[in-house]
């Protein structure tokens, strides 16, 4: 994953001690471990900066004084680094189809953010040692109105867990995916060395992502410290990195493959990409080494949040859908029926508060299109002849958009109609609908879902409201 080469750009101003706001991510999970904000894989707004595609120089001394000095060269690229990792996963969880995904060190909770809109996600959890960082940023994976009103076809959960990366939780094992970004230069050797036997051997997932720091880029810093960050307890080079990836991946039975984020500038290729990724997938051939000593039922963690979506697995969801869609579309029917087939008297023009506009202005604003033709009218009513193919579209499927077969549906169903000042809508015709028909197999399970809310005819067959009167409408 690479973009266009970053830029060259001056900058002056506060140290980062005014920015840790800034901070995308806390990737930290090894207890007594501090985010530092002057790590550019953790805020990449900080000198030096770094963003997203091919890096170029602007001129920045790192701080001095608690100020930027001009005289030196910071890196950055564009869209910001940290967020070519997060879309570096999330394309990969998206070319995968991954079900189940823990991000280990999830700071803010953005990547988690950022997953939950994946169509075929079904568990997202979210590991860290920082409890308050958790809490100020879970708001972010709560579901929205907007997810009741169109909501996912699969159950998703959101979980999110105070612990370490290096503390066993049977809850975390079995796994599609586990994301690791950023995390592991902050982990001492001791944490280091009990981490692939967490990870990789008691967890055990399909996949996992590995993100850490590449030194090799660093002379391109203006680092006044030879590490990104005064927390980071190493930094490898490509080889020192692929050197342990595959001797991990070897001792796990997996397979690893190497790739990164974040371009040099021009003129410095040799140095590789900023961030280097490892990505591990399990070789399901041969027999898994796992710790067998370890129970299930381990729980290291503690549990701080989870929230399940509404999805259309959910009964009383699909209900609510079903329900919404139906009146939609029989008071789009009825108010259309109004408009077209009763007349505007010259009095209620000309008594209009608009009467300095034009008829035909008045009529298009409140009325609709005007001079429908007798064939166009009849059918509006939906008691005539069928719709020619443009009319279809002008006047019957206005809103959503629909396939050519779904048009047909409509168009061939059952046609509403008056009775005294009722307006009917026919159960069948309410199923040709996509998203009716979607949910509901039949006309029963159709009755079933709104027979208890809207009134229906005597034998079930066709939905009823009011035509209001005309002075009211």
């Amino acid at each position: 994953m690479s973009g266009g080469r970053a830029r060259v750009r001056g900058r002056r101003g506060r140290g980062p001690e005014l920015n840790k706001a800034a901070a995308p991510r806390n990737p930290l999970v090894s207890a007594g471990l501090r985010w530092s904000p002057l790590c550019p894989s953790l805020c990449p707004s900080l000198c030096p900066s770094v963003t997203f595609g091919r890096a170029s120089y602007s001129k920045c001394n790192g701080v001095v004084d608690g100020y930027f000095d001009l005289s030196k060269k910071v890196i950055e690229f564009d869209p910001p680094l940290y967020k070519q990792r997060y879309h570096f996963v999330k394309d990969l969880v998206s070319r995968h189809n991954t079900k189940k995904v823990a991000d280990l060190g999830c700071g803010d909770n953005t990547l988690l953010w950022m997953l939950k809109i994946h169509s075929r996600a079904e568990l997202l959890v979210g590991v860290d040692i920082n409890e308050s960082r958790l809490r100020y940023s879970w708001d972010k994976l709560s579901p929205s109105w907007g997810n009741h009103l169109s909501p996912r076809d699969l159950d998703l959960t959101v979980t999110l867990y105070v612990g370490s990366a290096v503390e066993r939780d049977s809850r975390l094992r079995g796994f599609d995916l586990i994301t690791c970004i950023e995390l592991i230069e902050h982990l001492n050797s001791e944490d280091l060395a009990r981490f692939p036997e967490v990870v990789f051997g008691y967890f055990s997932p399909t996949m996992i992502v590995i993100s850490t720091p590449n030194s090799e880029f660093n002379p391109l810093f203006p680092l006044d410290n030879a590490l990104r960050d005064l927390d980071h307890k190493f930094e490898w080079n490509r080889m020192q990195f692929q050197t342990w990836a595959l001797d991990v991946a070897n001792r796990y039975n997996y397979s690893v493959e190497f790739t990164g984020v974040g371009e040099p500038p021009a003129g410095a290729e040799n140095v590789g990409y900023c961030t280097q990724i490892g990505i591990f997938r399990k070789n399901e051939a041969k027999a898994t080494e796992s710790c067998v000593s370890e129970q299930d039922g381990e729980h290291a963690y503690k549990l701080l949040y989870t929230v399940s979506y509404p999805s259309l697995q959910q009964e009383k969801v699909r209900k609510f859908v079903v329900l919404n869609e139906v009146y939609r579309e029989v008071y789009i029917m009825r108010r259309r029926f109004i408009r077209i087939l009763i007349p505007m008297d010259d009095s209620e023009f000309n008594n209009s508060e608009d009467s300095d506009a034009s008829e035909t202005e008045f009529k298009d604003r409140f009325v609709g299109p005007p001079a429908f033709t007798e064939a166009q009218k009849a059918e509006f009513r939906l008691l005539g002849p069928a719709f020619t193919e443009a009319e279809k579209t002008e006047f019957v499927l206005l809103g959503p958009a629909f396939t050519e077969a779904e048009k047909t549906n409509i168009v061939n169903s059952p046609k509403p109609f008056c009775v005294g000042n009722e307006f009917c809508v026919p159960l069948e015709r309410l199923l040709a609908y996509p998203k009716v028909n979607r949910i509901c197999d039949n006309i029963e399970m159709l009755r079933t879902y709104i027979a208890d809310t809207v009134t229906l005819s005597s034998d079930g067959s066709t939905m009823k409201v009011e035509i209001p009167d005309h002075d009211d409408y």
